[in-house]
């Protein structure tokens, strides 16, 4: 099976940052990945600038480590390395400082045909240094910039950011990157929705019971807890990643799938989401922050001892049970639930629709348990429905309930790229559907502002939990108070 693949035009790809974590397992290994599936034109160079000190090939060596650490080694086997390491070159820049940006610029301008990108994988207080000096040095014309999360640490900051952006670069030539929408499922959600007759006629209020997004991670905060706790699972996840999700199950089918129209139906959502403040606040959302316990079958520290401290109020879980207002969603509840050091590694959303209305089957049949439709972007991306059937065999009817299970990896029997790869080319391409727009961003901050302002005011510290389990048991309660319950790993 071959599948059409959008040329390429020639680039100017240069990463900031490019010695830092991201660049090291997630742009270097992605950038390799497309190379080595032909998707790179023959002309793409690769520039990558931090303030370390170094040389072509001390860059070139870096990336090869990259790609020993991150990249099954049958596949560092052939020439494809040592071409796409040519690639490569470094510049040694300061965002706060001009040492450096010259020769960067007569590096960018040595190929005038080429698209320039400009990928910030930066800590976000040097976004805005280094657009402004893209542009003081006119390496912003035509040129395209990648802005990762954070965007800002509420609407305030993410406005002041936005415009400061907004200055040096067009919105049309800013990508807000969010890597989950680059995931295969989640894109995949869309093709259910828009490509089969079958679900859109019932994803609505009539049919569907409720909504649970799941984003959970068995590791805890670890090296990152410096940055971590000046911002929580709030503004780490829900604000971004599970926000974006929720827009993609409740959005209305765009006219087409140009980014704009895309991007519109998502904003409606975000503006249609019920208000939470300090009047419902404790009633539809629930924080916590783990202890230490057991993780991978050994013993795992808490959030206080990897952070160092005795004390700190950061939620590293967060669950909300959050309401579309809009006539599509009108009384069905989204259940949201993300967090660090719980049971599994796992992400999915879970759409439950509502029981039959009448059952014509004996009671000795068994419950009849509601459809469901499962969409796991992470691990072993695929998409389950859950349907009751008979069970094999004599002596009257028996129902169970099973799956309709597509594991993507086992159906198409192709390695699933990552969300990065598709993403960085959607920049080459000018494509920004799977980018966040200024509003939506700005719409996001102002549904989680007040949640975070509730919190503040109660004083009340989160709720701790044991690592290794799913979270509190007041999340339990948040959503078994409603007679439903949380569904883990695909069940």
């Amino acid at each position: 099976m071959t599948s059409r693949v959008i040329p390429v035009a020639p680039f100017t790809l240069t990463v900031f940052g490019a010695t830092g974590d991201l660049a090291r397992r997630k742009l270097i290994p992605a950038l390799f990945h497309r190379d080595l599936d032909g998707q790179l034109p023959d002309d793409a160079t690769i520039i990558g600038v931090s303030r370390r000190a170094l040389s072509d090939e001390q860059f070139r060596a870096f990336a090869r480590q990259a790609l020993t650490d991150h990249i099954p080694g049958n596949e560092l086997e052939g020439p494809e390395v040592d071409r796409f390491l040519a690639r490569l070159s470094y510049v040694a820049a300061d965002a706060d400082a001009d040492g450096g940006w010259s020769e960067l610029a007569q590096r960018v301008e040595a190929f005038p045909e080429h698209i320039p990108v400009y990928y910030l994988a930066t800590a976000p207080h040097l976004f805005g240094p280094i657009c402004e000096r893209l542009g003081k040095y006119g390496l912003a014309e035509n040129g395209r910039v990648v802005i990762e999360k954070p965007i800002g640490k509420d609407l305030k900051s993410a406005v002041a950011l936005n415009q400061q952006i907004g200055r040096i670069f067009p919105e049309d030539r800013v990508y807000r990157i969010d890597h989950y929408l680059g995931k295969e499922t989640v894109q995949n959600l869309m093709a259910l929705r828009f490509a089969n007759a079958l679900f859109e006629p019932l994803w609505n209020n009539a049919h569907i019971d409720h909504v649970q997004i799941t984003v959970a991670e068995a590791l805890g905060v670890e090296e990152r807890a410096g940055y971590y706790d000046t911002a929580g699972a709030m503004r780490d996840m829900v604000q971004n990643h599970i926000l974006q999700l929720l827009c993609l199950v409740a959005m209305e089918p765009p006219a087409s799938l140009d980014a704009d129209a895309v991007r519109d139906e998502k904003l409606k959502v975000l503006r249609a989401l019920k208000p939470i403040d300090d009047q419902n606040m404790a009633a539809v959302t629930v924080r916590g922050q783990y202890r230490a316990g057991a993780s991978a079958g050994g013993a795992v520290p808490g959030y206080l001892d990897e952070l160092g401290s005795s004390t700190s109020s950061t939620e590293t879980f967060v669950a909300v049970k959050a309401e579309v207002e809009n006539w599509r969603w009108a009384g069905v509840p989204f259940y949201l639930r993300t967090g660090k050091r719980l049971a599994s590694r796992v992400s999915e959303i879970v759409v439950g629709f509502k029981p039959v209305p009448h059952s014509v089957f004996d009671a000795n049949v068994g419950p009849i348990e509601s459809n469901r439709l499962v969409i796991r972007l992470q691990p072993d991306e695929g998409v389950k429905l859950w349907l009751m059937i008979k069970d094999p065999g004599p002596g009257g009817i028996r129902l169970t309930h099973v799956p309709l299970d597509m594991s993507f990896a086992k159906a198409f029997k192709v390695r699933n790229p990552d969300a990065y790869e598709r993403l960085i080319l959607d920049v080459v391409r000018g494509n920004q559907t799977l980018f966040m727009r200024r509003d939506e961003v700005e719409a996001a901050w102002k549904w989680v502002d007040p949640i975070l302002e509730a919190w503040r005011n109660a004083k009340e510290p989160p709720r701790p939990y044991t690592a290794g389990t799913w979270g509190p048991s007041a999340a339990i309660a948040l959503i078994e108070r409603d007679g439903r319950t949380w569904l883990e790993d695909g069940a």
